[in-house]
């Protein structure tokens, strides 16, 4: 996975607890803020399904290229 995926996931799995939680006081949310927490899962799948498809395509390129050279 690349570097600035990474840490965009980072950011994702951080905004999960922070629809529950108030950051600035720590009380629970008597109703979370749904679309951050959502927004946060979605975000999620759609790293991991551009993530492997990179490496798919990069697996695609070298094959190609290994097999070329005979």
């Amino acid at each position: 996975m690349d570097k600035y995926l990474a840490v965009i996931l980072i950011f994702m799995i951080v905004g999960i607890p922070i629809s529950f939680v108030n950051p600035s006081t720590g009380e629970i949310y008597a109703q979370p803020i749904l679309p951050l927490f959502y927004g946060s899962i979605g975000g999620i799948i759609v790293i991991f399904f551009y993530a492997s498809y990179q490496e798919k395509k990069e697996r695609r390129k070298a094959n190609a290229k290994r097999r070329s050279k005979k």
